[in-house]
């Protein structure tokens, strides 16, 4: 199975100045709320066979709506287009990003062979009053595979707004550089149909062509 690297593309782009290591309440919170998005992506994939792409979306379906912001980060992939949409169009737009965003990880981590995260439990805090949980994929590979989410506390709790590969390619960034042309040519309907295609494609593979 391939894992985060077959999903980027290759659109770096360098995270926000930084400050000193998170405080002691960022620490007990951010982490928390990454270690447990790993511990389900490992627990799906323990389950493997046993279950189907549509059983991994239902168990990983609450675990991801809980531990993204996914509305922000629809917000952020669109760019400045999503002010002049209509607020019907918008919110199509975040049920169609989300249920995208979901078919991925169930396709993505449908299989296990030993794989495992490692979460830093030392943010780095951010100027700007986000943060950054670093961790580490073990594949089997020599090198882990580092993944680093940048995390905002809305509503009492931690969420992940963006994910960099390598500690600098930027899902958002990808995710907006393949949707623009979508959105500059046919506005909301072409990219809510973009992310309805590619949702379907992706409940349709067979585990482990990802």
């Amino acid at each position: 199975m391939r894992f985060f690297t077959a999903c980027f593309f290759i659109f770096a782009l360098v995270i926000p100045g930084r400050s000193q290591p998170a405080a002691q309440a960022v620490e007990a919170g951010a982490p928390a709320t990454a270690k447990e998005l790993c511990d389900a992506l490992i627990a799906a994939m323990k389950k493997g066979s046993s279950l189907d792409f549509a059983a991994r979306r239902d168990l990983l379906a609450p675990v991801i709506q809980r531990d993204y912001d996914l509305a922000f980060m629809t917000r952020i992939v669109v760019g400045s287009p999503w002010r002049g949409f209509s607020p019907e169009d918008r919110q199509k737009l975040a049920d169609a990003f989300s249920a995208f965003s979901i078919a991925t990880y169930a396709q993505r981590f449908n299989s296990y062979s030993g794989e495992h995260f490692e979460v830093d439990p030392s943010p780095t805090m951010l100027s700007s009053r986000d943060c950054i949980v670093h961790t580490k994929l073990f594949t089997g590979d020599p090198e882990p595979v580092q993944l680093d989410y940048l995390m905002r506390k809305t509503g009492g709790r931690w969420r992940i707004i963006d994910v960099y590969l390598s500690g600098t390619i930027s899902e958002m960034a990808a995710r907006r550089s393949e949707y623009s042309s979508a959105v500059r040519q046919g506005g909301a309907p072409a990219l809510i149909e973009l992310l309805t295609k590619k949702a379907a494609e992706l409940a349709s593979q067979r585990p482990g062509s990802s």
